[in-house]
């Protein structure tokens, strides 16, 4: 199950993405084959003290799509970028997942152009974990559609709850739909369309939850449009970021505080790792025929190890493949291809 790294994509690239890529090899066992420029990539292996085994290949890409580019214009003017051809490794069955800290938009339309989408799947979507007391809550989507319809929706609950019980072990998912209300009536127009086609399907739905519920584990997965998902995304994690650096600061004004902050630390930081980016790993692209993970723009060489794990634990449980029979066996034909649009919001 070799995973194909972008080698160019990310702040930190590509320095960060080739050494936490030695670190999954070494550690993980996984082959990773690293796509990019041959030639920096062999500098970044050096610097990073060399290729740890065989295990770790160079794929030669010579073009690279920058942060600012538009992302499905970018994909078809450069068929050689390193995102484009690490997802083309997936579609050609070279590599068992794809990974890249670049251009979100940009590899989102690599996926579609490459691999394609899953065959009944109007539009893949982008999901994410966020920590419960109970464990973990699965929402997409994220950001891979900041309009939705509401039959999109009711598949990516049908997704969601895919993901839930292949990567999370839930059992019986319980699926919710994200409004602002309880009540079946609240919503907007998408949300009050889309709440019967997801009563209808044969899911554990337990209808509405509000935002505050999602960190409450009241539900397994949440479904939103991709919009109200990102800014619940970005929102939690710089929550997250403030909380924890207020407690920092103030532990460390008073002698009492740096004695109880030294005492709380093992117990803070299982909770400050389940909402850091850098420990949860990238966010898997469901609705497409192979494992694709969009990993932090901000990531460094820890963040890229943990996103090669999800990716490399994606394609041993064979996500994508059993979304396909799923959807094979109960949405009938595909929809119409549409035109390759990519609006995901970094």
């Amino acid at each position: 199950m070799t995973v194909a790294v972008d080698a160019m994509g990310g702040d930190n690239a590509p320095h960060a993405i080739v050494a936490g890529a030695v670190r999954a090899v070494a550690e993980l066992g996984v082959p990773v084959t690293l796509v990019g420029r041959r030639e920096v990539i062999d500098a970044a292996l050096t610097a990073a003290g060399g290729a740890p085994s065989d295990r770790l290949r160079i794929s030669d890409a010579r073009d690279v799509i920058e942060m600012d580019e538009h992302p499905a214009n970018a994909v078809r003017a450069k068929r050689d970028a390193s995102i484009v051809r690490a997802c083309a490794l997936v579609a050609e069955g070279n590599a068992g997942a794809a990974v890249s800290a670049g251009n979100s938009g940009a590899m989102l339309a690599a996926a579609l152009l490459t691999v394609k989408r899953v065959a009944g799947v109007a539009r893949p979507a982008i999901g994410a974990s966020f920590p419960t007391a109970a464990g973990q809550t699965f929402i997409l989507d994220v950001g891979a559609n900041t309009d939705c319809k509401p039959d999109w929706l009711a598949q990516f609950a049908v997704m969601g709850d895919i993901y839930a019980r292949t990567m999370l072990g839930v059992a019986e998912p319980r699926v919710a739909l994200l409004s602002n209300g309880e009540e079946p009536e609240k919503g907007s127009e998408l949300v009050q369309a889309a709440h019967p086609l997801i009563a209808a399907l044969p899911l554990h739905f337990v209808g509405n939850v509000e935002g505050k519920d999602i960190f409450r584990g009241v539900a397994d997965v949440v479904v939103t449009d991709g919009f109200t998902g990102n800014v619940a995304l970005k929102t939690a994690e710089g929550v997250g970021e403030f909380l924890f650096a207020a407690i920092s600061r103030q532990a460390r004004a008073t002698l009492g505080g740096k004695i109880g902050g030294a005492l709380l630390k093992p117990r803070l930081r299982p909770l400050r790792d389940g909402i850091d980016y850098r420990k949860t790993g990238g966010a898997l692209l469901l609705g497409v025929a192979g494992e694709v993970v969009i990993a932090h723009g901000r990531s460094d060489s820890e963040a890229v190890f943990n996103a090669i794990r999800v990716a490399a634990t994606a394609a041993r449980s064979d996500v994508s493949g059993i979304i396909a029979a799923k959807f094979a066996s109960e949405h009938g034909e595909a929809h119409p291809q549409e035109p390759l649009r990519a609006e995901s919001v970094r």
